[in-house]
């Protein structure tokens, strides 16, 4: 996912939804959540099962899964750690990552990892939410047809089908 034509199609499609710009935020929000868990492999299953039973976007809720690249999940995990250890009352310290990121070397430090990524991404998912709202507005101000279509789905107060 670091191919930067594939982020923008990405990101085209889903400021061109044809949704309420709140359920196309809703559905990304909780992607970025789900991105900053430490379940490594499973972040994209996870994403769909929410988006099915919450009926969100299940586009959006995939790509915001995405947010937490390889380049990014060792300090948001360091960070998680040191919040998540100081919040419990532990002394905080450097997580050891001798053995790597699979579970089975984080599983002792697991309450600190689980608590500091639930904290670290609920802060995330509320900014995501608001940037994504903002940008498929803006998104849809520039664009006539879209324009349109907001301008209903304001009348009407719900999606249209």
């Amino acid at each position: 996912m670091q191919n930067k034509k594939l982020w923008k199609r990405r990101l085209y499609t889903i400021l061109s939804l044809d949704s309420h710009p709140g359920h196309i935020s809703a559905g990304f929000a909780v992607g970025v959540f789900i991105s900053f868990t430490p379940f490594f492999g499973l972040h994209t299953p996870i994403a769909l099962a929410i988006a099915f039973l919450f009926r969100l976007n299940k586009v959006t809720c995939v790509t915001g899964a995405w947010v937490n690249t390889p380049i990014t999940v060792v300090p948001i995990l360091g960070v998680s750690y040191k919040l998540g250890s100081f919040l419990r009352g532990h002394p905080v310290n450097e997580l050891p990552l001798h053995g790597g990121i699979e579970w089975h070397n984080l599983e002792k430090y697991a309450k600190s990892i689980i608590l500091g990524t639930s904290i670290l991404g609920f802060c995330a998912a509320i900014i995501a939410y608001f940037c994504c709202y903002y940008l498929v507005l803006r998104f849809r101000a520039k664009d006539a047809v879209q324009t349109e279509l907001a301008k209903e789905m304001a009348e009407v107060g719900e999606e249209l089908e």
